[in-house]
């Protein structure tokens, strides 16, 4: 009888290839800013929260990160309650610890120091059964701005849309 490999889910842990799972995208952001750096910080919760982040409960629209005494903190994001939880639930909007490496805090606290610019959350995701957001250096477009963006998009899948038809 073959023996089995008990490191191959450390391999596969190490690897990265593991639980790389999608949650939330602020797509907004995305449309309402231009990014021009992008970090990924891991999320403090509670075992409500993680819960409910598992489930897909989670609206980005409103959130964005501040630094505030030396530490990264996540505003504006909502994580509904937990529908199996107690009177212990956690409060859905509640501000939640970012963690990042000092460095990367010190580069983010100077380059949003800078006029007009702010850290938005871009997306949400676990990577390895952690939950992840990814932070994005943004600066706020003008109108003429988003409407060039949805003329591109718009150019964009015209142009796909005939490759398609030319390949049939």
């Amino acid at each position: 009888m073959p023996r089995k490999n008990r490191n191959s889910k450390k391999k596969n842990q190490a690897t990265g290839s593991g639980d790389n799972r999608q949650i939330a995208v602020n797509r907004k952001a995305l449309y309402d800013y231009e990014i021009l750096d992008r970090v990924e910080a891991g999320l403090v919760l509670t075992g409500t929260e993680i819960k409910s982040i598992r489930a897909g409960k989670v609206d980005l629209r409103d959130a964005y990160a501040r630094v505030q005494d030396g530490e990264l903190w996540l505003h504006g994001a909502h994580i509904a309650p937990y529908d199996a939880g107690s009177y212990m639930n956690h409060e859905p909007r509640r501000a939640r610890k970012l963690l990042v490496h000092r460095s990367e805090m010190s580069d983010l606290a100077s380059q949003i120091a800078e006029k007009g610019l702010t850290l938005a959350a871009l997306r949400l995701y676990l990577k390895n059964h952690n939950a992840k957001v990814e932070l994005g250096v943004a600066r706020g477009k003008r109108q003429y701005d988003k409407r060039r963006t949805i003329i591109e998009r718009e150019r964009e899948r015209q142009a796909r849309q005939a490759i398609k038809e030319w390949r049939e």
